[in-house]
């Protein structure tokens, strides 16, 4: 990942209470005194980490990184209350008016890009600018491919690894199956299923096997927030209608908005048709297609593209 930026260390860190029951993590980097951008993790449940930091000119950018409900560093760790779509879009907002930003450029991929036009949708004022990296907007066709009848056709071996966890009898709704297994009161039978989980979305994401996000899968404490988060919000489908942030009346709040889409052509966890639809529900976007590259943003052509985005919207 030439293309990236250095690395750098952040100059602030900080909590903010959100409710009585989280408190996020927030941390800056950059130029103290530079155009600010936010950055929104995937997953959801997936967290910050410091790569996250490269992906904007730190001489000219004020990036800011934050831990969703439950993920990554903040806390309570894997906590599914009072933890929704629409609980995170108004932290987004939260951490905005705590930071004293007026206006500021969002940076999303794969989870991240579905909370970024969330947030766009509901705040479009303070909304610079939008890059988008691996499209997903949580519509039941997208969850259907990726966790019961389309990526297994590719990664079977990774499948039979993913289905082994739940009875036979079960398989037809591996959402429904996995929910049952993550909220258990077993540790054993809830843990196994996420590493399970996890893995079987570390296993996908890219061209070539990443090994380091495999190895992360096994992690318990990771893998038990990054499973439990995200399977329930795919269990819940986002608390949205299926669909809801490409209809019209939601893509006319940002069409305003200068918007940049990075899509891996063979992103079997994101699959570029979504990419597509956001295209031309909303032609106005400046839209890339990556020919040799999957899922993960650390893939040399989507890294290239996003910082070239990020670079295109240094003078805003």
């Amino acid at each position: 990942m030439a293309s990236l930026y250095a690395e750098i260390s952040a100059f602030e860190t900080g909590t903010l209470k959100v409710s009585d029951i989280h408190t996020l993590y927030y941390e800056i980097s950059g130029n103290e005194n530079g155009k600010p951008v936010v950055f929104l993790h995937g997953g959801p449940g997936g967290g910050t980490s410091e790569l996250d930091r490269r992906y904007f000119d730190p001489e000219v950018y004020k990036i800011i990184l934050f831990d969703q409900r439950g993920s990554g560093k903040s806390t309570p760790s894997a906590c599914l209350e009072h933890n929704t779509t629409w609980d995170l879009v108004e932290d987004v907002e939260r951490i905005r008016k705590h930071l004293g930003i007026h206006k500021w450029v969002v940076f999303g991929g794969s989870w991240g890009s579905t909370l970024a036009l969330a947030y766009a949708e509901t705040y479009p004022e303070p909304v610079k600018a939008l890059v988008l990296r691996g499209i997903f907007t949580l519509r039941k066709s997208e969850l259907v491919f990726f966790y019961q009848n389309g990526t297994s056709h590719i990664f079977p071996e990774a499948w039979d690894e993913f289905i082994a966890p739940i009875p036979e009898a079960e398989r037809d709704d591996m959402m429904k199956a996995y929910h049952s297994q993550l909220n258990s009161d077993d540790d054993a039978i809830r843990l196994r299923a996420a590493r399970a989980w996890s893995k079987w979305e570390m296993s996908t994401s890219r061209m070539n096997l990443d090994l380091e996000a495999v190895e992360r899968a096994a992690q318990d404490d990771w893998a038990n927030a990054f499973a439990r988060i995200e399977n329930h919000f795919f269990f819940n489908e986002g608390w949205m209608r299926d669909g809801q942030l490409l209809e019209k009346q939601a893509i006319d709040k940002i069409r305003h908005i200068p918007t940049v889409i990075v899509q891996g052509r063979y992103d079997v966890i994101c699959p570029a048709t979504t990419a597509w639809a956001l295209k031309k529900a909303f032609p106005e976007a400046e839209f890339h297609i990556v020919p040799n590259a999957g899922h993960s943003s650390k893939e040399d052509g989507i890294a290239k593209l996003l910082v070239e985005a990020t670079n295109k919207f240094r003078h805003l």
